[in-house]
Formats: structure tokens, sequence, C-alpha cells
């Protein structure tokens, strides 16, 4: 058994790396994954479409702004490990109410420290995301790259269903009056009635549509076709999540049906996927995927570069698409599908995140889109 203060990260290949832990103690299985971003580490550890992931902050110093009851995506950290170069027991914000530290302690969440993190993300750049596990309880890295070995994998790996709520609910809460910045102060008007599915639904995707005017029931991931056009919606959200959308062959049927209502409907990063495959498009595992707040998207529409925010291990592909479906942006990177369009239908999807939590805020006009579309 290892001191408390030890810790191993070691990845279905063979390599290894040896640590220092933080956050809570014991041992965490998940795939691989890095995040460019240099901050917004608590909406990253909030953010449910990092179920089944250990992730690696490629920033060398996290934790320096502590972490506060504000900036959470969702009901609590998803991520199943968290790795960085450095982790700061110094929290320095007026908004601050916790350190990291205690914060991935009190939510039972395995972190390692102290570790080479370029040559982390250097190996899952030429080798590929890839299973891996933390331990600061086992110290024999065969030992534990056995139990990585035995783990489930991402591809094929439905994950929705364990991020999703249980049960419909209303944001902003009925006792609230929607205001002009979605704040809920003032007198606001409701303009629009939105369903919205939560795949993994980010909380600032909430607050934009709030400040957009619309009233939000959020729905569970299973909910039938016929539950969602019953609650008389003027549009269809379809949320990011996790997992592999190839998985989802009962929510695609659903989604079919919701299409064919002539409803408004937009989809963000699993939900893009899930449009994508409704319409019979074919969906792909990524080497690395993307996940940071630096990704360049071309609006091919108006030939406008957006830098974006990313979290998504899988993409569309564009040879699969039906001539009715439009692709509408691509990612400078890799010119991997970034975006989708209906030809007929009021339909269209993004892989980004324009909901901006953590990134820039160039995308935030996607919102205003949709507004738009439930207005017709």
């Amino acid at each position: 058994m290892g001191s408390v203060n030890s810790a191993i990260l070691v990845l279905e290949d063979g390599r290894s790396f040896t640590g220092r832990s933080f956050g809570a103690d014991g041992e965490c299985f998940g795939e691989m994954v890095f995040n460019t971003s240099m901050t917004g580490y608590q909406e990253i550890l909030t953010d449910p479409s990092y179920a089944g992931q250990i992730v690696c902050m490629t920033y060398p110093l996290i934790g320096n702004y502590g972490v506060n009851e504000e900036d959470i995506e969702s009901r609590r950290p998803w991520v199943e490990g968290f790795v960085v170069r450095e982790a700061s027991r110094i929290a320095s914000n007026f908004r601050s109410t916790n350190t990291l530290q205690n914060y991935l302690a009190d939510n039972g969440i395995v972190g390692i420290e102290h570790i080479d993190t370029r040559a982390l993300v250097r190996h899952i750049r030429d080798k590929g995301a890839m299973r891996s596990a933390i331990s600061t309880v086992e110290t024999d890295p065969k030992a534990l790259l056995e139990r990585v070995l035995a783990s489930p994998e991402m591809a094929k790996r439905e994950l929705a269903s364990a991020v999703t709520v249980e049960e419909n609910y209303v944001y902003p809460s009925p006792q609230v009056t929607l205001s002009d910045d979605g704040s809920g102060r003032g007198s606001g008007i409701e303009r629009f009635h939105v369903v919205a599915y939560d795949f993994g639904v980010k909380t600032n995707s909430l607050r934009e549509f709030a400040k957009h005017g619309c009233r939000v029931t959020v729905v569970p991931a299973d909910t039938p076709a016929d539950e969602v056009l019953a609650l008389s919606p003027d549009g269809i959200f379809l949320s990011n999540g996790p997992g592999d959308p190839a998985s989802m062959g009962s929510v695609i049927d659903e989604i079919k049906k919701l299409a064919a209502s002539q409803k408004p409907m937009f989809g963000i990063c699993l939900g893009h996927q899930l449009i994508g495959s409704a319409f019979g498009g074919r969906t792909f595992k990524m080497k690395f995927g993307h996940r940071g707040g630096n990704q360049p998207i071309k609006d091919l529409t108006t030939g406008k570069v957006e830098i974006t925010s990313h979290n998504h291990g899988f993409a569309v592909d564009a040879e699969s698409l039906p001539d009715e479906v439009e692709v509408t942006h691509i990612n400078l990177n890799d010119n991997t599908v970034a975006g989708l369009r209906h030809t007929t239908l009021p339909v269209f999807s993004v892989q980004y995140h324009p909901e901006s939590a953590p990134g820039p805020h160039d995308s935030e006009y996607l919102f205003r889109r949709f507004v738009e579309m439930m207005k017709n």
C-alpha cells in the first residue's frame, strides 16, 4: 500500500506516471483525455460530458482562484479523475468559497499532480485517447494495468442515462420572474417554451435560454417524442452529453419523430451528433477529440471564423450525410464537421459549446438564431 501522498497513473498501453495525490484517496478508471483551457476548471469538472473520463489540464497551474457555488455546470462533478502539473493550495479570488483540493476531496474525485503533463498530452496526441486509472492505494503499475484493461472502452458506451435527471423540471423555477438578462430580476416577458433533452445539459445553456426570455422544461434522456410534443413546446433543444452516440438508437428514433413534427430543433455537441444520426449520418470516434476553449470554427455560410469551446470525442462523418443535410461549420484544425442544418426542416446543430462556460462568446448568436426560428 502506498503512502497517502503518492499516486500512480497507468494508461492501457502500459505507460505509467508517478506523482502526488490531491483530492480524494482511492482509485478511478476512465478514458484519458486532455483539455487545453487555461481557466474554467470548475466548469470542466462539473460538465456531465466528462462522465467516464479522466481529464488532464494542459495549463500547468490549476486551482489558484479556488471554487465557488456560482460556476458549477450541473449538480455535481462528473469527471472520473483529474490530472494537473501543479494544484495550487492557495485560492485567491473574492468569489472563492473553497479550495480545489477540498472540493475534489468532498466530492470523492481522485487527482494526481507533479507529473509531466506535457509528456502525457504528447503521448495521447500520438497514440490516441485510451483507458486509464489513477490510484493512491495500488503502487504496482502492472497490477493496476490489468484492471485498466478490464474496464469499459468509450466506444459503444452509453452514458447519457447515467447523468440525466430522473424527472422533468422547469428552468427558471416558476417562482422566478424572467428578465431581459435572464437574472430573474425585473418584469421580463416569457416569450417561448423550450423542451430540453438532458443528455448531460450544462446550466449555462439553460441560463442562455432564460436570457432570451425562454422558459425551459428539462426532460430525461429517454423521454418519448409524444410526451415532449404533449408539453406544447415552441422549440426542442438537444443538449451536450457523454458517451458514444451510436449506442443511443432508441433516442435517435425519437428524434426522427420530433423532426417530422417540424418543431424548431437545436442541438449542441452530443445533440448535434444525434441529429446527424437521425437523418442517416454516421458518427466515428476521433483519435483524441477536441477539448478546450480555443478551437477555430469556420461558418461556411458567412466565411467568418469563431473561436469556440469544445468537449467531444466523436464526430459526424460528412460523407455519410444525405443531400438534404448541409454542413454549415467546419473545424479549421482538422476539417471535421462542426455544424449542420436541414435544408427543408427547422433543424440545426453545432459540435461546439455556444453557451461558453468556460470559453469565448463568439457563438452566442446561435441561441438568438433558435429564438428567431421559434418566432416563425
